[in-house]
């Protein structure tokens, strides 16, 4: 009985993880389309009990795909960060609705080729939960 409690509990968690990581991915998604002027092409968010990554694929508009092709991906990343730093109170805002819990720390980094776009965000440990990111 006790096992067959515990395996609920485990989907019902998962569940949860997957409504969250859902939650999550279609308003990063929203942000950058309303920002952008267009949403990127894939979106996969990944929960752990430390940590949430959200990885977005496809991501440059026609200006900055112009910008990379002629040679001043610098400008590109450049902008990115700084919208990245204007956007932290809004994402940490996505991830702490999304999961009910505080977040410690977030980071955020572009790649071109492949055009990727990750945004990291460390938890905070829930009672009596030791976390997979240890402070130092």
């Amino acid at each position: 009985m006790e096992r067959k409690r515990a395996g609920c509990q485990m989907e019902a968690r998962q569940t949860d993880i997957g409504r969250q990581a859902v939650q999550i991915s279609n308003a990063l998604t929203r942000n950058h389309r309303e920002h952008f002027g267009r949403g990127a092409g894939s979106v996969k968010t990944i929960i752990n009990r430390g940590f949430v990554i959200t990885f977005l694929e496809e991501i440059y508009t026609p200006l900055e795909r112009t910008m990379i092709e002629g040679g001043r991906p610098d400008l590109v990343h450049e902008a990115r960060l700084a919208f990245q730093l204007m956007m932290r109170d809004t994402y940490v805002a996505i991830v702490e609705e999304a999961t009910g819990r505080k977040v410690r720390a977030f980071m955020s980094q572009n790649h071109i080729g492949p055009d990727i776009a990750v945004e990291i965000f460390v938890l905070e440990s829930e009672a009596g939960e030791t976390s997979d990111v240890q402070p130092q």
